[in-house]
């Protein structure tokens, strides 16, 4: 079953001067995991090889279906990295296959069993997820859709009831919320997808050389040419290494992106913020532990 409206209506509204620095970061980087573990989850690529789609197709898919039957020009735009022509190897062709409503239902009942399966089911009935959710949902209030496709697509969803799944699809808003603000951010800073993704490969914050070539679809060439614009701007140095320009740049961006986001944070509230992060980081560990993402997948290569 499910609601179209968050549950929580009481939560107080502090002054938004309240809210620590970084605070929004932190509480949305527990939280993430535990939407995106979905993507490198077996249960999703069960659920949507049953569709009739494998690898890619299946990402594409899954993370696009809140836009409706769309094609490889809103795909490549809104999801920013991933090499045009990598796309339109699979959209709009997918559509034909399966609707937005199946792969959006194959994704929740994935959701639900990988979050049971990394979690345990004393951790999903538990009094602390029931609480987590609640506080997510009242922080996704404070989002808000202007120039925010991914996010504004996802909001227009129902709300599960199951808490476990009302946390998951409060991860997901406050994950494409940010995204979205995220995309402005390094519009501004003109950096192209490949750019983007290589510079954040380089801080070594980011997924690691190999893993964004083989998901993104660039090859050797097309990271040398992005490293070489890079270069050009003083951001990378010889070995590929950010140089304190760049540093500056990435760290710029963040900040950046954390003001585009203030937003659900402060509504939240100091108090609700530090308690949803607390919450949020004893989930992301267990799902960790349990082996939510490959072990190779983040670092400089």
């Amino acid at each position: 079953m499910t609601t179209t409206q968050p549950a929580s209506e009481a939560t107080a509204q502090p002054a938004p001067d309240t809210l620590p620095e970084h605070a929004g970061r932190k509480c949305h980087n527990v939280l993430n995991p535990l939407h995106s573990a979905l993507y490198f989850s077996p249960d999703l690529a069960a659920e949507l090889t049953a569709l009739g789609l494998t690898n890619r197709a299946g990402y594409f898919a899954g993370r696009a279906a809140a836009l409706g039957a769309v094609g490889p020009g809103a795909v490549a735009a809104t999801f920013y990295n991933f090499k045009y022509e990598l796309v339109a190897e699979h959209l709009p062709a997918l559509w034909s296959t399966v609707s937005p409503a199946q792969v959006l239902r194959a994704r929740l009942s994935a959701a639900d069993t990988t979050l049971r399966r990394l979690l345990g089911e004393e951790t999903v009935a538990s009094a602390e997820m029931a609480e987590a959710a609640q506080l997510a949902l009242e922080a996704t209030r404070g989002c808000t859709p202007h120039a925010r496709p991914l996010y504004a697509a996802h909001a227009d969803l129902p709300v599960p009831q199951e808490p476990h799944l009302a946390l998951w699809h409060a991860a997901t808003l406050l994950r494409e919320h940010r995204g979205d603000g995220h995309l402005a951010v390094l519009l501004d800073e003109e950096l192209d997808g490949l750019e983007a993704v290589v510079s954040h490969t380089a801080s070594g914050k980011g997924m690691n050389r190999t893993w964004v070539m083989s998901t993104r679809g660039w090859d050797e060439s097309e990271w040398a040419a992005a490293e070489g614009r890079l270069r050009d701007r003083g951001l990378l140095d010889a070995e590929g290494t950010l140089t304190e320009a760049g540093v500056a740049m990435r760290q710029r961006v963040e900040e950046r992106t954390d003001r585009l986001d203030r937003a659900p944070y402060a509504h939240l509230g100091a108090a609700g913020v530090a308690r949803l992060t607390e919450l949020g980081t004893a989930f992301t560990r267990q799902a960790l532990a349990a082996g939510a993402f490959p072990a190779d997948l983040f670092g400089a290569r």
